[in-house]
């Protein structure tokens, strides 16, 4: 049972809803902008229609695939593996030769569908670290960390292993825009107005 429900899942991970989404609007959204297909660049290319039903789409599998393994009353370690493998499958589609997109939209229905409490930290930190780097790239790193985490914290390392590896397999697609975030500074010029100006304020206190 356990290997059929997560082949189970790793199969309704490979329907790409960017995909389906770009062929209703006729755009092959693999050879479009960052060629990835997933809701930021369906958003880009086709339009504010299409970033939500492939937002709503890939978020919805990861939904399902928790709430197969709830009604099917399965261990909560075997449910978190259905959810690491949803991601799987949508990271790496065998159908589409391993060339899916990147998984957080995927991630943010099966984070909220295990443990909205530990997602709240996922958000949490998303929302502070995009604030100081103002990059909301840097700020789901960010998010991933608070995360993980949280889950430390909970004593659920176990149980949430292979999601956690699937975490680690999202950061690896999504390494190029972390590079590109990086290099485009706008965390260092941030950090570079605060600093000062929080030493110029200490001084005022010591004097």
């Amino acid at each position: 049972m356990i290997g059929l429900y997560w082949l189970l899942s790793y199969l309704i991970g490979n329907i790409l809803t960017a995909y389906f989404v770009g062929k209703i609007y006729g755009v092959n959204l693999q050879e479009e902008r960052s060629k990835n297909l997933g809701a930021r660049n369906a958003g880009s290319v086709i339009g504010k229609t299409a970033f939500i039903l492939t937002l709503l789409g890939d978020s919805l599998k990861g939904v399902l695939v928790v709430g197969l393994g709830r009604m099917w009353q399965l261990d909560e370690w075997v449910l978190i593996g259905g959810a690491a493998w949803v991601i799987i499958g949508h990271l790496f589609p065998i159908w589409l030769k391993w060339n899916g997109g990147k998984g957080v939209a995927t991630f943010i229905g099966v984070g909220l569908a295990l443990s909205p409490s530990l997602f709240l930290w996922m958000i949490i930190g998303t929302a502070l670290i995009s604030a100081f780097t103002r990059s909301l790239t840097l700020g789901m790193v960010g998010g991933f960390v608070f995360y993980i985490a949280a889950i430390i914290q909970a004593v659920k390392l176990e149980p949430y292993g292979l999601l956690i590896m699937a975490i680690v397999c999202m950061l690896i697609k999504h390494m190029s825009n972390i590079q590109e975030s990086l290099k485009r500074g706008k965390w260092r010029k941030c950090i570079g107005v605060k600093l000062p100006r929080q030493m110029k304020n200490l001084r005022r206190l010591l004097d």
